[in-house]
């Protein structure tokens, strides 16, 4: 089980925390929602949850809850520039389908 950051993802969460002052590292969670089912939730993590799961890729600590864990098993977060736009993506090796506008996904 492992969740993986491209070098440009580490870069923004390492940068972002140390802006902000503080921090522990990113929160990566899975809720139900949008037209195919589940949504990503990306967050700052600030504190250890008991049911926290924490990998740690290129010095950045990727804190996980279990129930999303085996939704997002394998996962790579990338983080691009698209012109005025920035934003983390990824790339979950589970999905089997995603919405048209990309914010939803089935497993």
């Amino acid at each position: 089980m492992a969740i993986s950051l491209t070098p440009a993802a580490a870069d923004r969460v390492r940068n972002f925390l140390h802006a902000r002052g503080e921090g522990l590292g990113l929160r990566l969670a899975v809720r139900k929602t949008g037209c195919s089912g589940f949504a990503y939730v990306i967050n700052y993590a600030d504190d250890i949850n008991p049911a926290d799961v924490v990998f740690e890729d290129q010095g950045v600590k990727v804190f996980v809850d279990r129930d999303s864990l085996s939704l997002i098993d394998g996962t790579e977060v990338d983080f691009v520039k698209q012109g005025l736009n920035e934003a983390f993506k990824f790339r979950n090796p589970n999905v089997k389908g995603e919405c048209g506008c990309g914010e939803s996904f089935t497993v």
